[in-house]
This record gives structure tokens, sequence and C-alpha cells, in this order.
């Protein structure tokens, strides 16, 4: 299954015809920018550099730059992952006595830029990320269609907060199915589709599929070319301990947790387009809806509080003057869950899939997963654009953390 099959099952919100146009033909069209929280530069105990790096994924990049510096890969603190089919900036935190070794690196496609000391980068430690995105193989009429359907957006809200291609595997789609059957408690059929599908055309597809066959670890330790590091790791600790289970546990966390979000993903995006296609509203509460606050256009996801009748109409008001956003479940044990209409539909959900909140508690003890609550919709901020002849239609805008470009992009090109 390829993204734009995985994606049809999740509604439009515009029905304006889209402008078509294909994205990162070429990685300066797609330009990425963090904005840091002003406090990862308090402190004296780690250095922290700018990141530029062109065709690279972030943790593939910090594991080769601590390399070459001769320090832990989990001695390096960034905010959040990044594109690979792209030019992004972002920072990255190192010990301060490690602060010469990461100076001397070089590294094709990397440029590494000391900015100042301050503490270690946790994820999440950014406020969001600013876009330059080029569409390109459209004509002049594409301005005019972005116009109609930024405008109908507007009218309704905002765009849809899907979760973008990225979050689901951007070789496989598969890490909403991995962390499904590790909810399960199924750590072998987990690890077989981890390390066996493919989709065929791509480095490595027949090892995988050797695997997908016959199961055979060693054989798969032989075939499994080196790049496929975690698969490799996998497989090692599988041979020295006998326990899918335990293999899973070696991966690095970020590496683990991937795949629970990449499930709790998916069934945010289908609330969402059930939301969508039974006319739920998304930029007007109902009773029993969970609502985030919102200040300067970021929305803060810890700061929520449920609609109820004696509310209602001062949340809405809140909401049309863009201090409040309806949100939609991250399913987790400690999510704060609707009731009424939306309830139901998150009720349904959870039915559908055969697990219930505390399904998320019981996972291994790295994994468990709180969840929370996302909004609905995604606003833009400093949004412009327009058609560069010979060239296509640039976008720049801005985006909260957790946000995806590529969400806002599907809406305007519709077959993407």
């Amino acid at each position: 299954m390829d993204h734009r099959e995985f994606f049809s099952q999740f509604r439009y919100l515009s029905e304006k015809p889209g402008i078509g146009g294909r994205i990162k033909v070429q990685p300066e069209d797609f330009i990425v920018v963090e904005e840091p929280l002003p406090s990862i530069f308090e402190g004296r105990k780690h250095a922290i550099f700018l990141l530029k790096k062109r065709g690279w994924d972030t943790m593939a990049a910090v594991k080769e730059i601590a390399k070459r510096a001769g320090i832990s890969y989990r001695e390096v603190g960034f905010a959040g992952t990044k594109d690979r089919h792209a030019v992004t900036y972002q920072y990255i935190s190192v010990p301060a006595d490690a602060k010469k070794k990461v100076e001397g690196v070089q590294i094709r496609d990397i440029e590494l830029t000391f900015v100042s000391y301050g503490r270690f980068i946790k994820l999440g430690h950014l406020l969001g990320n600013r876009f330059r995105i080029i569409v390109r193989d459209v004509d002049e009429r594409a301005f005019h269609r972005t116009r109609e359907i930024v405008r109908e957006l507007r009218e309704k809200g905002g765009f849809p907060n899907y979760f973008g291609y990225q979050r689901f595997g951007e070789r496989r789609v598969t890490n909403h199915l991995i962390g499904k059957l590790l909810l399960r408690g199924d750590f072998e059929g987990a690890a077989r589709l981890f390390l066996g599908a493919h989709e065929g055309g791509m480095e490595g597809d027949e090892a995988r599929g050797h695997f997908w066959e016959t199961g055979d670890v060693d054989r798969a330790l032989e075939e499994f070319p080196n790049f496929l590091r975690y698969e490799r790791a996998m497989l090692h600790r599988y041979k020295e301990t006998g326990s899918w289970k335990k293999a899973f546990l070696s991966l690095p966390l970020p590496i683990m947790r991937i795949f629970i979000h990449a499930y709790q993903s998916y069934l945010f995006n289908l609330y969402l387009s059930r939301r969508i296609e039974e006319g739920i509203p998304l930029n007007e509460a109902l009773i029993g809806d969970i609502v985030v606050q919102v200040r300067g256009g970021v929305p803060y996801r810890d700061r929520t509080y449920r609609v109820t009748e004696t509310n209602i109409d001062f949340v809405n008001e809140k909401i049309r003057r863009g201090q409040a956003m309806v949100s939609g479940p991250l399913f987790g044990f400690a999510m704060r869950r609707a009731s009424g209409l939306p309830g139901r539909l998150e009720e349904e959900l959870l039915e559908e899939e055969g697990i219930t909140l505390d399904t998320f508690r019981r996972l291994p003890k790295p994994m468990a997963e709180p969840g929370g609550r996302r909004e609905l919709l995604i606003r833009p901020l400093g949004m412009t654009y327009g058609y560069i002849p010979g060239t296509g239609m640039c976008f720049r805008f801005f985006l909260p953390k957790g946000v995806y470009a590529t969400s806002v992009l599907r809406e305007i090109m519709k077959d993407h």
C-alpha cells in the first residue's frame, strides 16, 4: 500500500478541486526551519549547534554525528524529527566537553554551526516550524484554485489536522499496524511485519521477502544490509534471548515508541475523518467535546476543558475568537475522554479496534502511552503563496509543533 492509497480513506474538508502537482522533487523544494523554545539556551552544560541537513533523517544524522565525534548518540539531544526529503534546520545539544569534537565533524550534506551553550534538548522542546515549499507541475490556474480552497477552509475554521504520511512510514506504510500488534501483545507478529514487510524495488527488499516467507533469523542476519541497523540489532537480540519482546525493547526508545504513536495517529485520523463524514462541526464545540486553549495561535494541549450545557456558549465564543479549539482523541490510559456525541464516536472506534484505554497501560513500561488530546483543525500562521512561472506554486507558513505541512498541502493538492 502506498501513501496515496492509505490516505484515500481519510476525508477532505474542502469541496473545491485541488491543484495537483508534486512536492519534494528536489530537497530544496521543501525547506523546514525549526523555532526552538528559548529555554534551550539556558545553562552551560551542553553545547547547542544548528544542524542543517539535506537528504538525511534526523535519527540517522544524529547517530552519524555521534559516531564521528566519538560520543554516544544518546548524549545528543534534539526537539523533533525532520523530513529526509528536504533541507532542514534544527537545533541539537551535545555535552559541553564534546564541542570541539563536534565542530571537527565533516559529513556530506550535513552542516553544524555552534550557536551557544545551553541545556540538553528533549523531544518537544520547540514552538514549531517554518516552511517554504514548492509544488511543481502546476500552471498559473493553481493560484486561483488555491485562493478558493484557502477561502473555503478559513470559513470552516482551518485545515484538517491529520497526521502526515511520515508518521506511518516513509517507505512502508506499516508503523501503525506494528503498533496495533504490540498493543495486543503479539511481539512475534509485530517483528515479522517490521522485519519482513516489503513493497519491492528498494534495497533490502529481497532479504525482507525471504524473512517474510521463512522467518529464518540466521539467513536474515546474512542477507540484511548493514544500513538496516535497527532490524539487525533486533535480530541479534532475538538470537541472544529467543524473545521478540526483548528484541523490541532493545531498540532506542524513540524508535520503539514510533509504532505506538503511529497507531494513535491512525485512530485520530479516523476520528477526524468520521467527524467530517457525519457532518459534525470541527470549528464549533458540541456538548461533551473537549477543547484545548490557544494562545497566539499556538494550542496548549495540556490545558483542556469539557463543554457542558452551562458553558457551551462561552466556549464557542472563545473558539470564534481563536482562543480555543475543538480536540480529538490521542488514545491512551490517561486521556481525557469526551462524552455525548463526540464521546460516542470515540467509543465506537475503540470497540471496532478491540481495545480499551487501559490497553495502552499494559504495554512494557517504556512504551506505555498516557495519551492526550489534539486539535482537529490547523491554522497555518503567516500563510502566503504565489505562482512562480516555470517553477510552480510557492507556499510559506508557520505550524505549531506536531503539525504536518503535508496535511496542509494535501487539502490544496487533493491528489497527494
